[in-house]
C-alpha cells in the first residue's frame, strides 16, 4: 500500500502543489481534520522524507509547511533548468545581513550601516526573491523599507528569523548592541 492513509496522501498533495507554506490551520480547514492529526501525518511525512535517499524535504517556515527538494540535489535541478545557481556578491551578502537582522530598514539605512552605497546589491536581492518592499517609512521623502522573503528563509534553510545566528556584539557599537538587546 503507498499511503497508509488518504489524508497523508491529500496531505502531500497540498504541500507539493502549494505556492506558498500553508499552517495547520489551513491544512486543518482544507482537509477537515483536527489540528493534532495534521500533526501526527506531518510527523509521518517528515519521517518519509528525512532519509538520506530521499531528494524532497517537508519545509517548514514562518509557521507553513511545504514540500520541497534537499539542497543537495541542487545542481541536478539546476541542470534541468540549465540556470545555475548564482553566487551571492560579498556586497549582496552585506546588505542582505544587515536587512535580515534589522528589517524592515531603509536603503539609506543599509548605506549608512555599510559606509557605500547599495544600490546594485539591493537590485539583486530584490530580484532574486529574497528581499522586498515592504512598506514606506514616515519622514522625509518616504524611503521604501526593506524586508527578506519567505525565499530567503526557503534559500538559507531556515523555519523563522528566529534560527538567525547571533550576532556577534564586538563587531558593533554600545548603542547598536543595546538596540539588537531590545529586540
Amino acid at each position: 500500500m503507498l499511503f497508509r492513509e488518504p489524508e497523508t496522501a491529500a496531505l502531500e498533495a497540498l504541500l507539493f502543489v502549494a505556492k506558498d507554506p500553508l499552517t495547520l490551520v489551513q491544512l486543518s480547514e482544507i482537509l477537515e481534520l483536527d489540528i493534532a492529526k495534521i500533526e501526527e501525518l506531518l510527523y509521518e511525512l517528515r519521517t518519509r522524507y528525512g532519509i538520506d535517499s530521499c531528494g524532497l524535504a517537508l519545509l517548514e517556515m514562518n509557521g507553513g509547511f511545504k514540500l520541497g527538494t534537499k539542497p543537495e540535489v541542487a545542481r541536478y535541478i539546476e541542470i534541468l533548468y540549465k540556470q545555475p545557481a548564482q553566487a551571492l556578491s560579498n556586497a549582496a551578502l552585506e546588505v542582505l545581513s544587515i536587512i535580515a537582522y534589522k528589517q524592515p530598514v531603509t536603503r539609506g539605512e543599509v548605506d549608512f550601516i555599510r559606509g557605500v552605497q547599495s544600490d546594485r546589491a539591493l537590485a539583486t536581492l530584490v530580484e532574486k526573491g529574497l528581499v522586498k518592499d515592504v512598506g514606506r517609512k514616515d519622514g522625509p521623502g518616504r524611503p521604501i523599507l526593506y524586508a527578506t522573503t519567505e525565499q530567503f528563509l526557503l534559500h538559507f534553510g531556515l523555519r523563522s528569523l528566529n534560527d538567525l545566528p547571533e550576532l556577534e556584539t564586538e563587531y558593533l557599537s554600545n548603542d547598536e548592541v543595546a538596540s539588537t538587546q531590545e529586540e
